[in-house]
């Protein structure tokens, strides 16, 4: 490899043990075996670096068990298989879930980094709304991005936080399942 790879592999191995805060320029070049330099020569900045890391890892993730795919007979079975593997992925993947909420609480006062992470959201949006419709992505419906998609990220975080908070009392897919089927019929008119 060489220094561009092993500092993306440096930060990555930061991000894992010591999260996006507090991964400094010395512990990525320590990681990485160059100098501290190299950071700023072939990415410009510490963030830069550790945003490229994180963004490769969350598309590991999703291209991989990330996939809204399930083992269930039924629609809801899959639904539902699909979020016990994502809530089983926030407790094996802690650090990469933790490294996300740091950069996005540290986007706050990063106009760039949150226009990043905002065409991230808009795009998952999209994805997620094709997924859960049955399309490609260039065939959804903009109110599908807009309703399901939203939905289904809103849910993602609000799980994600409560797996991470409590594992032991985090939902599971099935619960999950039940919890919107009730709330659809307290909704209907």
């Amino acid at each position: 490899m060489g220094n561009r790879e092993d500092l993306l592999a440096g930060a990555r191995r930061c991000l894992e043990e010591k999260g996006y805060l507090r991964s400094t320029v010395r512990d990525i070049a320590t990681a990485a075996g160059v100098s501290m330099a190299a950071i700023g020569y072939h990415f410009g900045s510490r963030e830069a670096l550790l945003n490229q890391a994180l963004f490769a890892a969350m598309e590991e993730w999703a291209a991989g068990s990330g996939r809204l795919t399930g083992e269930g007979e039924t629609a809801g079975e899959r639904y539902a298989d699909t979020w016990d593997r994502k809530i089983r992925d926030f407790g094996e993947t802690r650090w990469l879930w933790l490294a996300s909420v740091e950069a996005f609480v540290h986007a706050q006062s990063s106009p760039e980094l949150l226009a990043i992470l905002a065409e991230g959201q808009r795009r998952n949006r999209r994805m997620v709304a094709a997924a859960l419709r049955g399309v490609p992505v260039a065939d959804v419906a903009e109110e599908d991005v807009r309703s399901l998609g939203s939905l289904h990220i809103a849910l993602l975080s609000g799980v994600m936080v409560q797996a991470l908070t409590d594992p032991d009392g985090a939902p599971d897919g099935r619960g999950l399942l039940r919890g919107l089927r009730e709330m659809v019929e307290l909704l209907e008119d």
